[in-house]
């Protein structure tokens, strides 16, 4: 059955007058909803904790931050834009004993609210707004008449007058423009976990550093692995969000389309296949959910040594070396 899908025409920028907007955190995605909304016309007001450079970007892009406890107080629609490993912690302390009857929680992901880590007072509606994209890329594509697609989903007890609500908040933010699908908590923070851990950032940064591994140990030159295993990712990646596979392989060489279909199922296996669905288990059943609350409980140890251990790889310090060389790469050094 085909998603639900909503563009501007379905979205009424007047559900939100006369509402104040807060958005708790002016992080990656809390700039980009924060300047939208302002830009849309909307009422916004910023919490963030004051010293932080995140609260030094808010003053500079013209907001006045508060506390999260005035910032809820003070407005109808309170917007969590904060990690999600902080969130519950600060909703218990800071956000619940300050909410009203009638408040909407936007969340931007629904991790939280899934893994039931909110206790939610009654009346107070969660809904979700999640765009399919960072917040640079949420503000950019606003600027230049675009926007980012989002998804919607509603929380227990939130109706029609919610939707509408939260439709209204997505044209504010340019999702409208993109589309925005119709979802539920459970299937965008489930598919968002597993994409994450599966595709996007487990299963690619694996697949590059063993690639560029497997030919340094075999003698190339680590220069080499580099370009090959992790500089010309981008280049596939771009034709793939252009046109999907087939546009890809239209693209390049019948030798690199012909070793994509003979050799791609070598690498990924029925046993890659058998472990990715062990890890969507471990995603349903809550299992990573619990790991990774618990993991910040303690400070984040393995977090944190898995950090530091990735951020020396050698494709990382042979990378550095070669985006100093490459000027017209605007490279984000960490």
């Amino acid at each position: 059955m085909a998603a639900t899908t909503y563009y501007d025409k379905d979205a009424d920028l007047a559900h939100l007058k006369g509402k104040k907007i807060a958005i708790l955190g002016y992080g990656s995605q809390g700039h980009a909803h924060a300047q939208n909304l302002r830009d849309s016309g909307c009422d916004v007001i910023v919490a963030e904790m004051e010293g932080t450079a995140n609260y030094e970007l808010a003053k500079k892009d013209k907001f006045s931050p508060l506390k999260t406890e005035d910032a809820v107080k003070a407005a109808d629609i309170i917007v969590l834009t904060l990690p999600d490993e902080l969130q519950a912690a600060i909703f218990e302390s800071q956000i619940r004993p300050n909410l009203s009857k009638g408040n909407i929680l936007v969340a931007t992901h629904g991790f939280n609210v899934h893994y039931g880590q909110f206790n939610i007072p009654e009346g107070v509606y969660a809904i979700l707004i999640a765009p399919k994209g960072p917040g640079h890329l949420v503000r950019s594509e606003f600027v230049k008449g675009g926007g980012v697609p989002c998804l919607i989903g509603l929380g227990d007890g939130a109706g029609d007058k919610e939707r509408k609500t939260g439709l209204a908040y997505a044209k504010g933010i340019g999702g409208t423009r993109g589309g925005v699908i119709e979802t539920t908590f459970k299937e965008e923070t489930e598919t968002d976990l597993f994409g994450e851990q599966v595709v996007l950032c487990g299963g690619l940064s694996a697949l590059i550093k063993a690639g560029f591994e497997t030919l340094v140990e075999a003698g190339y030159q680590p220069e080499m692995a580099y370009f090959e295993c992790m500089h010309e990712v981008k280049l596939i990646v771009d034709l793939f969000y252009q046109g999907g596979m087939n546009y890809m392989r239209y693209s390049v060489s019948n030798t690199a389309e012909y070793g994509d279909y003979t050799r791609g199922p070598r690498i990924v296996t029925d046993e890659t296949k058998k472990e990715m669905k062990k890890i969507l288990t471990e995603i349903q059943d809550g299992t990573f959910a619990r790991e990774w609350l618990l993991e910040n409980k303690v400070n984040a140890p393995r977090f944190k040594r898995l950090r530091a251990l990735n951020r020396e790889h050698q494709v990382e310090e042979v990378g550095r070396k070669l985006r100093k060389l490459m000027s017209w790469i605007d490279a984000k050094e960490f």
